[in-house]
Order: C-alpha cells, then sequence, then structure tokens
C-alpha cells in the first residue's frame, strides 16, 4: 500500500496548482476523466473560486468573472491512488498544495474562510475626486466631482458647481458617467 492510499480520510478539499491561465482546462480536463474513468466515487466536485465583478459607467453594466486565486483549482476528492494519478497526470496540473509530494487537505476553517461559493462585487468607473457628468434628474446635463462613494456602491455624492459655490447632490450611482 503507498503513502497516498494511507491518506485516504474520505473526501475533503484539496488545492491543484496549474500554470497560469489553465485553470478551466484543467477543470475540464479533470471533468471528463471523471466522466470517462468512472470515477466519480474518488472525485465529488471541482471548483474554481470566481467573483463576479459588476463595473458600472453611467448606464452601461459589465459583467466581470475574477479568479480569487489564480494558478489554483479547488477538487473535493477522497485521495488514493487513482485519484492522486487523474488529477497529476492532467496538462496544465504542476502538483497539489503541501510538502513535497504529500498533498494537505483543506481544514473544515480554511474550507469556510474561501467561502467557495461565487460571490458578486460591485466595481464603479469612478472613484472618489473624479469629474462625473450627470446623465439622469435634476441636474442631468450637470458635471462635478465625487465626494463620496456609499459602501454598497449604490449612491454617491457629487460636488456640483451652482454658481459661486459647490453643491453636494446624493445621487443614485446608475445616473452618472465618467465626464
Amino acid at each position: 500500500m503507498s503513502d497516498i492510499n494511507e491518506m485516504n480520510v474520505g473526501p475533503r478539499w484539496y488545492v491543484a496548482h496549474t500554470y497560469s491561465g489553465y485553470e478551466n482546462k484543467v477543470k475540464a480536463s479533470l471533468e471528463k476523466i471523471v466522466e470517462n474513468r468512472g470515477l466519480g466515487h474518488l472525485i465529488f466536485d471541482i471548483r474554481i473560486p470566481v467573483t463576479t465583478v459588476i463595473e458600472k459607467n453611467g448606464d452601461v453594466e459589465k459583467e466581470v468573472e475574477e479568479k480569487i486565486f489564480p494558478c489554483y483549482v479547488l477538487i473535493k476528492m477522497a485521495m488514493t491512488d487513482e485519484s492522486w494519478h487523474a488529477v497529476r497526470n492532467i496538462t496544465g496540473v504542476t502538483g497539489f498544495v503541501g510538502p513535497g509530494s504529500r498533498p494537505t487537505p483543506l481544514t473544515d476553517a480554511e474550507v469556510e474562510a474561501f467561502n467557495i461559493e461565487t460571490t458578486t462585487r460591485v466595481e464603479l468607473a469612478f472613484k472618489v475626486g473624479d469629474t462625473v457628468a450627470i446623465t439622469e434628474g435634476l441636474f442631468e446635463g450637470y458635471s462635478g466631482t465625487v465626494e463620496a462613494i456609499s459602501d454598497d456602491m449604490k449612491k454617491i455624492t457629487v460636488l456640483v458647481k451652482r454658481g459661486r459655490r459647490d453643491m453636494p447632490v446624493e445621487l443614485d450611482a446608475s445616473v452618472v458617467k465618467l465626464a
């Protein structure tokens, strides 16, 4: 019996290191191998943790997926010789995370902390201090300087020049675009 089979403590999350940009290819290849070789009883889940970033510029919203851990693929598997070889011999995989050739499973606390589920984050095209144009509402056609952005990225405060003074106006982020 090999060292790998002795490490089998049931299904656990392991981290495979990949070449940069190969994460999706490794995941697809591993899913095919699991299906073709009937390894569903050893390899249960394969994830590439990503976050969806919504970039806003006025009315234009663009969703972009960003990898939380570039060059890594999380695999829930029972560690055996067969499952180890299936993962290790995929093109693009450089090895498992762990000392030497001994893959180390993630602890329950690490799995919870990494929050493997997909999360969404909003990212605006402008920041505090940028000059923006207002596209809708009472101040349509005016421009001003961004003074503050709310934590949820939905409301912004813009200093609009009215006469000789700057007037702070709170607006919805969707009615403002980079000038």
